[in-house]
This record gives C-alpha cells, structure tokens and sequence, in this order.
C-alpha cells in the first residue's frame, strides 16, 4: 500500500498493554508522524503511564517524541485502575527496564495545546484512554478544534460493555469527559468495543513476534501474548480482551491468539478503508446507576414514540466503527511492526 504525506498524530493514552502496541505502530508506520503522546490515569496511575510510554518508545526506536503527563484522576471520579487486566505496572509484569528519557516539562493540556497549534497540517486525535485529558484541554483552548482534522477515539460499545454490561472501561471511568469530547465541533470516529475485541493476531504470529532478535518486535510478541484472545476469555481494563475469536487449528502450546486492542484505532487512522462505520447520534449517559458511562448510539431507522411525544434531543453525529476487516489489519500491523526495526 502506498501512502501520502504522514499524518500529523497525536496519542493520548494510558500504557497499558494495548496502548504500546498502539504506541509501537505510531512510531513504525510510514503514514503517521507522531508528534507527541500524553498521558492520563487509567490503566495504571498516571507516574506508571508516564514511565511506560517512555519505555515503549525507547524500545521502539522512536525519535525524540515529546511526552507529558496528565491527569491523575477523572473529572468528578475517583481513580479506577486496570491491573487486573494489565499487570500491577500496567505493562503486564513483563520486568521493563527503567527508562532512559524523561518527560517534557510542560503538562498534558499545554503540550497538546502547543503541538496541535504548531502543526503546519491538521492533526488527527488519537485518543486510547479515558478522555480526561482531552476534555479539559477542549474546555480550556477550544481554539485547538480550528487544526484537528478528526478526533479518532477508542471507547465506548455500540453493544455490550466491560466496564460493566453497557459501558466500556473509557467512557466509564470518566463519564463526563466523554460527553465533552463528543461536543468538540470536530469529525469524530468511535473505535469500540465492537471493533476492538474482533483484531486478533493468531498464535503463530505471537510465537514469531516473541522469537524476533529485534527489540520492538519482541515486545509486541510479549505484549500479544499478555492479551489471550482464546475462545470465552472475558477480562476488563480499557476496551478489555472479551474476544470471542475462532480458532484455526495453528495455536502452539507456549501462545493463544492475541487481541491488537488499541492499536486498531491507529490501523483506522492510516486505512481507514478497513473499518465501516455508520454517522449515528451518540450521547453518553450520565446519571447514576447501572447505565452510567454507556455510549447511547441510535442505530434506529426512524424516530420512536419517545421522540414524537417529547420532541427530538439534539445528539452528536459520529461515525461509529461496527465493521473490521480483521485479516488486513492484522497483517498491516505485523508488516509495520516488523519493517519499522529494519530500517
């Protein structure tokens, strides 16, 4: 595949398993120039999400990227962390080695500010944890919306959750930063769960990732094999491993199948060919209880009797992802990854 200019990206996350793989295919692919990553709590506190970034784009080779810590909790939450899906460092226990970088000086809100601001070319918003970091940067500059070409989030479920049976672990764990990005006046893309838990790299890909000499590679491997894609595994922790992935007979004894998670959202950013999506309303619910955090997306084909006895609530229009061509981009990943050491 060829591609044009890269794509002026910015990640925000929460490293965390998938979040690396993410991190490790934005500083590999020919189509993306990252121009920085912020973090945010999530996964793990946001000090663990910070040294983990560092870590991954170390290991990855990456150039020197800037990266700056963000919020430590949720707007109006407390903290929820995921390590019982990522490990009590985030990374899924794998020993890492300290890093060598260090952060920028400036915190998440100003560096995102800066560097969406100072792009000659309108970046592309990837965010891959909960949207704290995004909403207080949107209701402090809102002038950043004039250079972002599109925001392409991993969070929420047009279907079932994690989090809880309705709600994916992003949108839960801040609800109200949610609501605040689907209001950004910018087009928006929502790689969910419904996407999300479909990308599975098989068994015999991991094994191969996990004997490679080279360093990012390797990593991808143990990072793969930290997220079981076997049949019936359920976990939580952002966009959670609740894959139900058929197997093909190829799964050795040492590797199951393991879920890209985050990192789809990046392969929709550079082939966007390989996600359908639908421009549905989207709104978050808000209100205590059982549905809180739940991504209400309106895949109705008329109005309903609610509609029509209490007139229409105006609603986000979002292009949901419900749709993945799993085989292109399970391979895209694996050549990305692979390439992205040789040069």
């Amino acid at each position: 595949m060829t591609y044009g200019p890269p794509i002026p990206v910015i990640i925000d996350c929460d490293t965390g398993v998938d979040d690396a793989l993410a991190l490790l295919f934005a500083v590999r692919h020919p189509g993306i120039d990252l121009r920085a990553v912020t973090c945010v709590a999530g996964n793990t506190d946001v000090d663990g999400v910070v040294r983990n970034t560092l870590t991954v784009l170390e290991t990855a080779g990456a150039p020197d990227v800037p990266v700056a810590r963000g919020a430590e909790r949720p707007l109006i939450e407390a903290p929820r962390s995921a390590s019982h899906v990522h490990g009590h460092d985030g990374m899924g226990d794998l020993g890492l080695p300290a890093p060598r970088r260090t952060p920028a000086d400036v915190d998440a809100v100003t560096l995102l500010h800066r560097e969406i601001l100072a792009s000659p070319h309108p970046v592309t918003l990837v965010p891959t944890a909960p949207l704290t970091n995004i909403a207080l940067l949107l209701r402090t500059h809102p002038e950043v919306t004039r250079n972002i070409e599109r925001i392409v989030f991993m969070g929420g479920a047009a279907g079932a959750g994690n989090a809880t049976p309705v709600a994916e672990f992003n949108v839960w764990h801040d609800p109200e930063a949610a609501a605040i990005l689907l209001t950004a006046g910018v087009p928006i893309t929502m790689y969910g769960l419904d996407v999300f838990n479909r990308v599975v790299v098989p068994a015999a890909e991991v094994h191969r990732l996990r004997t490679s000499t080279e360093p990012g590679a390797r990593l991808a491997g143990d990072l793969l094999a930290h997220r079981p894609a076997a049949p019936g595994t359920t976990a939580g922790g952002t966009g959670g491993t609740a894959v139900h992935a058929p197997t093909d007979g190829t799964d050795g004894p040492d590797e199951a199948a393991g879920g890209l998670g985050d990192a789809g959202a990046l392969c929709a950013v550079v082939d966007p060919r390989g996600l359908t999506t639908y421009r549905l309303p989207v709104e978050v619910s808000l209100a205590p209880g059982p549905a809180r955090g739940q991504t209400v997306v309106d895949r109705r084909s008329r109005i309903g009797e609610a509609e029509l006895h209490e007139g229409t609530r105006e609603q986000a229009l979002v292009d949901v992802g419900l749709e993945v061509d799993v085989p292109r981009y399970v391979k895209l990943y694996l050549e990305t990854v692979e390439a992205g050491g040789t040069g």
